[in-house]
């Protein structure tokens, strides 16, 4: 009997040590997906009504501001001029999902409008 329990345990061992990588993998949380956007508004009346329209679809995407206009303080290089935006999706493909929608594109000339901005969609990394 008690070699019997040391011969499962040692099969149990092996198993485990043979698919145990596997599940430590399968762990490891996808990377986020960020839109980085350097925003300087021209017409703050106008662009008003883009902050307004984009809020409820950012979070109908799944998003959530991270970073929306706050106090930057430069340490190296150029500051950003106005605003600074940072949003974080579940991954790269649900941040470019929410910039490439067409919901997005119907209030993105608003933003044009009334500001100048430099966007970006950016990978996190894997946790």
């Amino acid at each position: 009997m008690n070699s019997k329990r040391h011969l499962l345990s040692a099969v149990a061992a092996l198993i485990l040590a043979a698919t145990g990588p596997t599940f430590l993998r399968a762990a490891t949380i996808a990377p986020k997906g960020y839109v980085i956007a350097e925003i300087t508004v021209t017409d703050p009346e106008a662009y008003k009504s883009y902050v307004a329209a984009v809020g409820p679809l950012v979070t109908h995407f799944g998003g959530k501001y991270v970073v929306r206009g706050g106090q930057i303080i430069p340490v190296e290089g150029d500051p950003p001029t106005d605003r600074f935006v940072v949003i974080e999706f579940d991954s790269l493909a649900a941040a470019r999902s929410f910039e490439d929608s067409p919901e997005y594109q119907a209030i993105a000339p608003l933003r044009r409008k009334s500001a100048r901005s430099r966007v970006f969609l950016v990978e996190g990394i894997s946790r």
